[in-house]
């Protein structure tokens, strides 16, 4: 090889590290990391308060509070997503409620809507539940398990996962023919944010 080449496939490779890097750029510091403990092990989700800072603040809340720990998976379909985080009615240690679950939010207000035109919501994104009005996302959230472009702009997107997307796969599903929820659901054993240690 000569040394002009090698010189090339050197610079190829420096520039195959950085496209790289611009793919996982969103790889967030400990302080917007989230990891939820699932039945299988643990997922990594990389938070967004750059599309929704205010939707991330609180999350970080509830998480902090210890909200999300053992809340249901209460809807889940597959091939499409898994939704939790109602820490009203979902909790399954303290008052969970099946025929609720879903309905409920937190103590806390409603977040006005931080809809991004940029991202997309495909494999691995995290968005905000919400009833129809666009202002009323509050706990709860699910995760993508395939791309629908017919939530882009319409749904709050709050983070991404990272790693653990196998142990997302492998949730309980819903009753398809019941709009997926889930009879004894799977939880969030644990939802911790990476700043605060294990």
């Amino acid at each position: 090889m000569s040394m002009q080449l090698r010189k090339l496939a050197s610079s190829f490779v420096v520039i195959a590290g950085l496209v790289g890097s611009s793919f996982s750029a969103f790889a967030a510091e400990p302080e917007n990391t989230m990891v939820i403990t699932l039945k299988g092990g643990d997922v990594t989700v990389a938070l967004r308060p750059d599309l929704a800072p205010k939707h991330v603040e609180q999350i970080k809340a509830l998480v902090r509070e210890g909200a999300y720990d053992n809340v249901a998976f209460h809807r889940v379909i597959d091939g499409f997503m898994a939704q939790t985080g109602d820490v009203e009615f979902g909790n399954m240690k303290s008052g969970y409620n099946a025929e609720r679950a879903g309905t409920g939010g937190s103590k806390k207000p409603d977040l006005p809507a931080e809809f991004s035109s940029s991202e997309h919501f495909v494999r691995g994104t995290v968005g905000m539940a919400r009833a129809q009005n666009p202002n009323s996302a509050n706990s709860q959230f699910f995760i993508m398990y395939a791309p629908n472009p017919g939530l882009d702009g319409d749904y709050t997107i709050v983070g991404n996962v990272e790693s653990g997307m196998e142990f997302v796969d492998g949730i309980k599903k819903g009753d398809a023919a019941a709009n997926g929820v889930v009879s004894s659901p799977d939880r969030m054993i644990k939802v911790r944010i990476a700043a605060d240690g294990k």
